[in-house]
């Protein structure tokens, strides 16, 4: 965070006029003392949330939560792209409502923009694009609508965009920073194809959750060799993923909830994912042995079949797995005791398979009452 202020330095006549015009278009809700200190008859660079450079604003956090703001209320004044020299620009969680003013695009200097969790509509100005050095673009938990400017993803300097929880829809621009490593895109209404060579291999954390996406992602995923968060979930991908995924730095693999086929064979003898969500898409073929090393593991509703591998059977009982959910497949045998205990610690799903169940485990309450998959089925299924 920028934090200068040089004394005896009288503010820039133009930024004293465009904080007079941000403060009246602004109110503090009630229970909020944040404005108290912006008296125009001081200097405005001692106001909260103000910070100076000699005679001019570089950055300005509206409802500074250390000034004790619970959140503000109103509207952004255009007057804002009068601060020439800003490069920060904050808001707090609050009610402020109405557009983005499309003067944003004139603060040139501007290198970190955040206006989340307030009433904001209308569209993400194109005019954004203009700002060369931004880095940081967080505009989530509001009410936006329309597609994304693919001007955003010419921003050269940009390592963060958090567009989640708005009302976006169209599809998702290629993205050319070197520097990207935070795309946070989920609850939207985007559609259409992920860019296959529009997503550069610097992301860290990439969700898409809970869009309209489709099509295949195997060479997208193939190029995130440099992720350690992933979540694809609850779209209409389809085909096939890539075995050298599991190879990649990743912590958590969300692709639940889509339309995804084939085998999943893992170019790696252990996954050393934490967490892997696989469930309800089309996966077949046997469960390979290399998922015996995740710690939280959904598999269900998929269309595997064969044995459970013993070296998951052995994690199992030695209690290194918290979640094995297996259900609703075409799983034909697990080497389980009945007389052994499941650790309490695991909790182990195995309903609804072409197996008589070695032993009784709670399952969730939506994996139905069916202990196991009518034969008919399972004599019709070949993997």
């Amino acid at each position: 965070m920028l934090v200068m202020v040089v004394a005896d330095a009288i503010l820039d006549p133009i930024d004293f006029l465009a904080l007079q015009s941000i403060r009246k278009s602004l109110d503090d809700i009630p229970g909020s003392d944040y404005f108290s200190s912006w008296d125009f008859t001081s200097d405005p660079c001692g106001f909260s949330g103000v910070y100076c450079d000699g005679d001019r604003v570089v950055a300005l956090n509206l409802g500074d939560p250390r000034a004790g703001s619970p959140g503000l209320m109103g509207r952004i004044d255009p007057a804002i792209g009068k601060l020439s020299a800003l490069a920060e620009f904050t808001v707090v969680p609050g009610r402020i409502m109405g557009h983005l003013p499309h003067t944003l695009s004139d603060l040139t200097s501007l290198m970190f923009l955040a206006v989340s969790r307030n009433y904001i509509t209308g569209e993400i100005p194109a005019g954004l694009g203009m700002l060369r050095r931004l880095r940081t673009l967080d505009l989530s938990f509001n009410q936006l609508s329309g597609s994304i400017p693919s001007s955003i993803g010419t921003l050269p300097a940009l390592s963060n965009l958090i567009l989640c929880h708005n009302r976006l829809t169209g599809g998702i621009p290629p993205f050319y920073s070197p520097t990207l490593t935070r795309l946070d895109l989920k609850h939207n209404q985007l559609s259409g194809w992920l860019p296959a060579k529009g997503l550069p291999s610097s992301i860290q954390y990439l969700s898409v959750s809970m869009n309209r996406l489709w099509g295949p992602v195997d060479r997208v995923l193939t190029r995130l060799n440099q992720a350690n968060y992933i979540d694809l979930s609850m779209n209409r991908f389809s085909g096939e993923i890539p075995g050298v995924l599991f190879t990649f730095p990743i912590t958590t693999l969300q692709l639940q909830r889509n339309q995804l086929t084939g085998d999943v064979r893992p170019e790696t003898g252990q996954v050393t994912i934490p967490m892997v969500d696989l469930s309800f898409n089309r996966f077949s073929g046997d469960i390979s042995p290399a998922f015996s090393t995740v710690q939280i593991l959904y598999l269900n509703n998929n269309r595997f079949s064969g044995q459970v591998p013993g070296s998951i059977v052995d994690r199992i009982l030695s209690a290194n797995i918290e979640i094995l959910y297996l259900q609703h497949n075409f799983l034909t045998g697990i080497e389980i005791n009945p007389t052994v205990e499941i650790p309490l610690s695991t909790s182990l799903c195995l309903q609804y398979n072409c197996m008589v169940l070695p032993v009784e485990t709670p399952c969730p309450l939506k994996s139905g009452k069916q202990k196991t998959r009518p034969t008919q089925q399972c004599g019709q299924w070949k993997g």
